[in-house]
């Protein structure tokens, strides 16, 4: 979850390494740490934010040519400037920065310390930097241990996820890099390179990058970049042009990143489908299931895994695949999935669901589905990414970056890639007829444009938000596929405003939730036109009748809830299967207005980051 960054080659390392943490800061943004080297090495860093990392290293030393820098998500230990990376040995022959969690760091720390070693920090890190070191120094004695055979021989001893750039003293014109389960990029320039967790540092100096898999480690001095495995095997670098634009990562003009991604779902959605989908002659192919589609057209039983947003968007998935392929369908957490004793088949398909395509949970899970013998394919956001190499096969949205902790645009991409697999097998296995489908590719052609529809009446939206944002409970109710987009748009209001927000199924409000509602409550209610609209507005009713605020999202034209509820958010009419990439745009809107008023940083909200790469 944290960020990295590192640099070898002939210009400044520190200008590189404080915009690429600037660009990295969505991963963590609790504490910041840099190390230079030139000759020797210099490590500056401290709790906060990139910015005061920059404000402590003015009138410093910052040259060198040889850097890395680290902005951390707390795992072990608080944050604090003794915590914060970069992280010495205690003899100072290493330093090193560290994305994941070292799972037995209490019995290696137990060991090093009978060893004589003392540690001032509370992280995992600094046990593994000592680790590094001790391997290095008790084979100095008359033998030639080098930095990486030091390297080697503590990970060895590691269980954990690590993703790592280790500079040794002794050694300084090399920089080391590892990975296992923790994202790390290696950009190739001319006579440079660059290392980050992914590559939004990078492309502004080359699109050129390997992606490390587990149990690589790479040596790069001033003879090139040497590749090898946890068991001293060379590899063989496997170098891939990213597309990936600078415009795509900056603001554009927009007050936050969240806001902007909000604006660019139209984009991300046409991008999703195009090539995929033809309207005119309503074909639909998605080319990375073609070597398994026969077993999704003869599958018995779908599960998908995934957590948070992509969780949200594996519900939509569900009611997509039943009522369009008739496939029994189920949505695990992928956190809870691994842990209990999951039945799996062989031949189920499991649809592994993550923006970053690094989620540890996620990966975890399509281990055991793996193993169980089940069809893994994955939906990811990010080429290159470890779900895409660790399924068989899968869909990539195309989103484009996006830097908002707060996920919105790859909701709806998720969304679109699901409801376009709903359609493809459903049509193969006649779960849904010619024309059923032929209206559905008429009605996804149509969802950016409506969605744009949407955003043209975001000031009314605000003007809503203003008038709820001193709330401190609210509830967001939704039948069928609203369901799953009012679990969304709660999660979207906790993550960003701290308002604490429940999702439910409609008809459950009177199982327990009423009993909270009082004048002071939101009620926020998606309450579009389809078969179960005359029960909605039983709910709405219901509400009214215990004071409630009612803010109701309809079906433009809609007049029966307009005049019962407080305020109404319209939106274009749809087939109700897509209502969620419609109804979820006015519920991120909200919650952004909301989060602004109340003075919250919007694009890092507390205690949270993008990439969930631990455990």
């Amino acid at each position: 979850m944290c960020g990295i960054v590192g640099y070898i080659g002939h210009r400044n390392a520190y200008d590189i390494l404080i915009k690429g943490l600037k660009r990295l800061e969505y991963r963590g943004y609790d504490s910041a740490g840099i190390a230079l080297s030139e000759n020797d090495y210099r490590v500056y860093k401290c709790k906060g934010k990139v910015s005061d990392l920059e404000n402590q290293t003015k009138d410093k030393d910052i040259s060198g040519r040889i850097g890395m820098g680290h902005t951390r998500w707390a795992t072990h230990g608080e944050p604090t400037d003794n915590n914060a990376h970069t992280h010495k040995s205690m003899n100072g022959k290493f330093v090193i920065i560290h994305n994941g969690i070292i799972e037995n760091y209490a019995k290696l720390k137990a060991g090093l310390q009978k060893e004589g070693y003392k540690f001032e920090s509370e992280t995992d890190t600094e046990i593994l930097a000592n680790l590094i070191e001790f391997y290095y120094m008790r084979n100095q004695n008359g033998t030639s241990f080098s930095p990486e055979e030091a390297v080697r021989s503590a990970l060895k001893m590691v269980e954990g996820a690590y993703g790592l750039v280790i500079l040794c003293e002794d050694y300084p014109d090399q920089m080391i890099a590892a990975r296992k389960g923790s994202p790390l990029v290696i950009g190739i320039g001319k006579d440079e390179y660059f290392i980050a967790s992914d590559a939004t540092p990078i492309i502004e100096y080359t699109n050129s990058v390997i992606y490390l898999n587990d149990d690589d480690i790479a040596v790069i001095d001033d003879k090139g970049l040497s590749l090898k495995n946890l068991k001293n095997i060379p590899q063989k670098p496997n170098v891939h042009k990213i597309s990936l634009e600078l415009s795509e990562i900056e603001k554009n003009g927009f007050d936050h990143y969240m806001l902007k991604e909000i604006y660019e779902q139209p984009k991300a959605i046409r991008d999703t489908y195009r090539g995929r989908l033809n309207f005119e002659s309503k074909f639909l192919r998605l080319g990375g299931l073609h070597n398994i589609f026969e077993d999704l057209k003869g599958a018995k039983r779908i599960i998908i895994i995934a957590c948070g947003t992509s969780w949200h968007a594996g519900l939509v998935g569900e009611y997509l695949f039943e009522e369009f392929t008739r496939i029994p369908t189920e949505v695990e957490y992928a956190s809870e999935f691994r842990y209990r004793k999951p039945i799996i088949n062989k031949g189920d398909i499991v649809i592994a669901i993550s923006q970053s395509g690094e989620t540890a949970d996620t990966l975890a899970a399509i281990q055991l589905a793996k193993e169980a013998g089940a069809i893994v394919m994955g939906v990811c956001n990010v080429v290159g990414a470890s779900i895409p190499r660790e399924t068989i096969a899968g869909v990539f949205t195309h989103a484009g970056p996006e830097i908002g902790v707060a996920s919105t645009k790859a909701f709806t991409a998720q969304v679109t890639v699901l409801t376009m697999m709903a359609m493809s097998i459903g049509l193969a296995n006649n779960g849904l007829t010619k024309e059923e489908f032929t209206e559905l590719v008429n009605e996804l052609y149509a969802i950016p444009e409506k969605i744009e529809k949407i955003l043209d009446k975001s000031e009314k939206i605000k003007e809503i938000s203003d008038k709820i944002s001193n709330a401190t409970n609210s509830l967001y109710l939704g039948r069928g596929y609203l369901f799953p987009v009012a679990l969304e748009g709660a999660l979207k209001l906790k993550e960003i405003s701290y308002i604490h927000a429940e999702g439910y199924p409609a008809a459950e409000m009177k199982h327990g939730p009423i009993a909270l509602i009082d004048e002071k409550m939101p009620v926020i209610v998606l309450a579009t036109k389809d078969k179960s609209y005359d029960k909605i507005v039983s709910n709405i009713q219901e509400v009214k009748a215990r004071k409630g605020v009612i803010i109701a999202i309809v079906t433009e034209g809609d007049t029966t809830i307009k005049n019962m509820a407080d305020y109404v958010i319209e939106v274009p009419k749809s087939d109700f299967a897509l209502a969620p990439l419609l109804t979820v745009v006015p519920l991120q809107l909200m919650s952004y207005y909301i989060a602004v008023n109340r003075g919250c940083n919007v694009d890092q909200p507390r205690n949270l980051a993008k990439s969930v790469t631990v455990e």
